[in-house]
């Protein structure tokens, strides 16, 4: 248990060196924090939170930096939520407030605020695709060889694409389409959909294999482009004095390209709204130079997918969680006025 006075230092410490990156001395606080202790307390205070393991020292100063375990008991225990300016308020609200017609877009949306705001890169997902049904399916002729399809799911996320034939298909067999799908299909979960599709239909197959096997096709390929990763920011990563070390950024740059890497730590610990991994929490051997925050995306009940932020175990955690929170605020209070 850490003491009142171990905890303000702590705090000075973590705030000071994310701020600066440059470890942190005793008189550094007592001149940018006017912590009321001496220099002379303070450097007692940082022994002891070193040996403690809250601390770590560097080879080139006689100056602290947080360790990981540092970070963690910030983030749990000190943080503050409300680090937004009225700016960035002013910002996030004019972006936000963009007219989509897609939730993937307005995640997009939301990812690329986070990253304009907190000049981290980040990644998004879609929903998962299990925890969401079929609210209808909808087939439209566009041509004599052409349907447009168009799903819509119990959480709003709305796919359609474009299927073509090698045979001519007419209004009477669309009208049946539309019935044949939708009596299968609706209420059933997504992920379903992607698996055995023909199982549901198999008893209905009144028209050629020519029709409905390209329907099924296309309707399974459109559902993965769920798991598709959105990336944005990535270069405002490189303006961070951490980047300087190469081996840093070619780790960065192989975490990027790496999407199933990616996509295992948006769906992890989905329990919570905001989730904070830092360093070798993660038990993922790229990632022990980074911390990531992920942010599950939800407006209402509607689950609109998962933001990821990358940055060094250096980040401003304050000023990224508020952003989050201040943005799942805005859009929650939107949706009540609706």
């Amino acid at each position: 248990m850490l003491s009142d006075r171990k905890k303000r230092v702590l705090q000075a410490i973590v705030e000071e060196y994310i701020n600066t990156a440059e470890p942190v001395s005793s008189n550094s606080l007592v001149n940018s924090y006017g912590l009321d202790y001496s220099s002379a307390t303070i450097r007692n205070e940082m022994a002891d939170l070193e040996k403690m393991g809250y601390l770590d020292k560097t080879h080139t100063s006689s100056g602290r930096i947080p360790s990981e375990k540092g970070y963690r008991f910030y983030v749990d225990e000190l943080i503050k939520d409300d680090n937004i300016s009225l700016e960035e308020i002013k910002y996030i609200s004019s972006k936000l407030e963009s007219k989509v017609n897609e939730i993937e877009e307005l995640t997009q949306i939301t990812a690329n605020t986070i990253s304009e705001v907190t000049h981290y890169a980040t990644v998004s997902i879609g929903p998962k695709s299990e925890e969401q049904t079929i609210e209808e399916i909808k087939f439209v002729l566009l041509g004599s060889r052409m349907l447009l399809t168009v799903i819509l799911t119990d959480s709003g996320l709305v796919k359609e694409t474009i299927i073509k034939f090698d045979e001519d298909i007419n209004d009477k067999q669309v009208q049946t389409l539309n019935l044949m799908f939708n009596n299968k299909l609706k209420g059933k979960p997504l992920e379903e959909i992607k698996g055995k599709l023909e199982e549901y239909l198999f008893d209905e197959m009144k028209y050629s294999v020519n029709v409905i096997k390209p329907i099924i096709e296309q309707i399974k390929k459109v559902l993965k482009e769920d798991e598709q990763l959105h990336l944005e920011g990535a270069n405002r990563a490189f303006d961070l004095p951490e980047f300087n070390s190469l081996e840093i950024a070619k780790n960065f740059i192989n975490i990027l390209d790496t999407k199933d890497l990616m996509t295992d730590i948006l769906n992890t610990g989905l329990a919570q709204d905001i989730n904070v991994y830092i360093g070798e929490e993660s038990e993922k051997e790229e990632l022990k130079d980074f911390s990531i925050i992920t942010f599950r995306h939800r407006v209402g009940n509607k689950d609109l997918g998962t933001i990821g932020i990358i940055g060094p175990k250096r980040m401003n955690y304050s000023k990224v969680i508020s952003v989050m929170k201040y943005i799942s605020k805005k859009l929650n209070d939107e949706n009540k006025q609706d």
